[in-house]
């Protein structure tokens, strides 16, 4: 058995068993999600691990919303008309760098912004009338959003907003104690809050 797997099945899913997982998954209560590091290059076997887990908690008498990030993403630059051709003129005409800058605008809002668009979105997603004793949420997908948004923004966008427990499926490597590099490919930020699994 892989690692992730590992950790999946034995680390992560025993705590989203439990009637209340908020307390076994976060130390905060405003964040009562957790992050689930995975390789980048397993990410087709971890999404159909995610659908096996998904019928495992169902079947227990759990609820699961699944939110898809690069789906969300699609919503948001539909939402703010950004057309996906014109992102990638505008990638060849400025570069990536530029577009990336310009994207993390547009979904992240501008800086000292309290939520961004991207997290607007997938927020509305959420349970509304949630039980944090029943209702478990997975965000998914989170490679889409590679290289121009990391995942830390929306945890702490989303924080305060969910009293729900959920999980972050994300694709990258773990680094010393509370750092994560985001598809291996950028330097690992350090201190997230959420426990990481």
């Amino acid at each position: 058995m892989s690692d992730w797997k590992h950790r999946l099945t034995r680390g992560l899913e025993p705590h989203l068993r439990l009637h209340d997982p908020r307390k076994a998954i976060s130390a905060y209560d405003n964040m009562p999600y957790a992050i689930f590091y995975y390789p980048p290059d397993e990410e087709l076997a971890v999404r159909k691990e995610i659908g096996l887990l998904r019928t495992r908690l169902e079947r227990d008498g759990k609820r699961v919303t699944v939110i898809s990030l690069a789906e969300c993403l699609n919503t948001a630059l539909a939402e703010d008309r950004t057309e996906h051709a014109r992102i990638a003129a505008d990638e060849i005409k400025a570069g990536v760098f530029k577009m990336s800058e310009t994207l993390s605008q547009i979904l992240g809002g501008e800086p000292g912004c309290e939520q961004g668009l991207l997290t607007e979105v997938m927020a509305r997603q959420l349970p509304t009338e949630g039980d944090p004793h029943r209702d478990i949420f997975f965000l998914t997908r989170a490679g889409s959003l590679f290289p121009f948004y990391r995942t830390s923004a929306i945890c702490e966008q989303l924080m305060g907003r969910t009293n729900i427990p959920g999980v972050l499926f994300y694709p990258g490597t773990f680094d010393g104690v509370t750092g994560l590099s985001f598809m291996d490919a950028h330097d690992a930020e350090p201190n997230y809050r959420p426990k990481i699994f």
